[in-house]
């Protein structure tokens, strides 16, 4: 016998509210270890705060709804109290940049972003027209938070690494989309069956990536491309150093006249001049030779 709709909905949304209550613990690693080390490091606050907007938002949709709308609410009431607590803290540990960008973002996000939401819905809008209204926004930016975490998966693919990238939150997240893809067809809503198809979708590929780079590893050719790439440089510095110019002495610069080139001539003529200048010393001698005798 099969169960009545709003019976469906029931399960699905008590469902719903223990696996999104799990997907609100999941980061609570994350923030031990932030608290720890008393540094953010490479993690970012945005999907935190995406998150605690989104839940603002959805409890304000839920209190438009007849009665329907109660296991929204709590869940994102849940959801708030406990993002609120993450802010917190990666505030509180941030360097001063990321601590000023998360403050400019939750001031224009979260309070000025919602407290408009709100006024126009309440003095633009009424009855039905306000549900579909609020309906459109909680599609769009659910859409939006179900694709925050598109920059975590830039990441991984660039770094193949998934140290960001927590396994447990992309398990949860696939499995809270899933239930709430079905409490939204079971109360026949649109507005919650349709981002929760994306979010499915997305959180199916961060387990995929996860699964892919955790146990990536360099293939052998790279590396001995990457070998290859560094003797090659040792073998160019060595080259280098070869060529380099060594210091030249004074001899090399100013090399004696002994050894330049003389052109046959000039030696010919000078071994004459030799000569004639032997002769003139042995007549001189012989001539005093004489004189003495005498």
């Amino acid at each position: 016998m099969a169960l009545p709709h709003n019976v469906w909905a029931f399960v699905f949304g008590i469902m719903g509210n223990i696996i999104s209550f799990v997907v609100f613990l999941a980061p609570v690693p994350t923030f031990v270890r932030i608290c720890k080390k008393k540094s953010t490091e490479g993690f970012q606050s945005l999907p935190y705060l995406s998150a605690l907007f989104s839940a603002l938002l959805w409890i304000y949709y839920a209190m438009q709804k007849d009665g329907s709308g109660f296991l929204l609410i709590t869940i994102n009431a849940v959801g708030c109290f406990i993002e609120t607590i993450y802010i917190v803290l990666f505030i509180t540990y941030a360097n001063k940049k990321t601590r000023i960008s998360t403050l400019k973002v939750l001031g224009l996000l979260n309070f000025l972003g919602f407290a408009a939401i709100v006024l126009v819905c309440e003095f633009l809008t009424k009855g039905s027209t306000r549900e579909k209204v609020l309906g459109g926004i909680c599609v769009g930016f659910s859409v939006i938070v179900f694709a925050a975490p598109l920059s975590i998966m830039r990441v991984v693919i660039r770094t193949r690494s998934v140290e960001f990238m927590p396994f447990s939150l992309s398990l949860f997240l696939t499995l809270s989309a899933v239930t709430w893809l079905f409490y939204g067809l079971a109360i026949k809503d649109f507005y919650v069956a349709l981002p929760n198809v994306l979010g499915a979708f997305l959180g199916a590929v961060q387990m995929i990536l996860y699964i892919i780079f955790k146990y990536y590893k360099i293939p052998v050719a790279e590396m001995t491309e990457k070998s290859k790439a560094v003797s090659d440089h040792s073998i160019d510095m060595t080259k280098l150093t070869t060529v380099l110019p060594t210091p030249v002495s004074d001899t090399a610069v100013h090399p004696p006249h002994a050894i330049q080139d003389v052109p046959d001539s000039q030696i010919q003529v000078t071994e004459v001049k030799n000569q004639n200048i032997t002769g003139l010393k042995d007549q001189n001698s012989k001539d005093l030779e004489n004189q003495n005798q005498l």
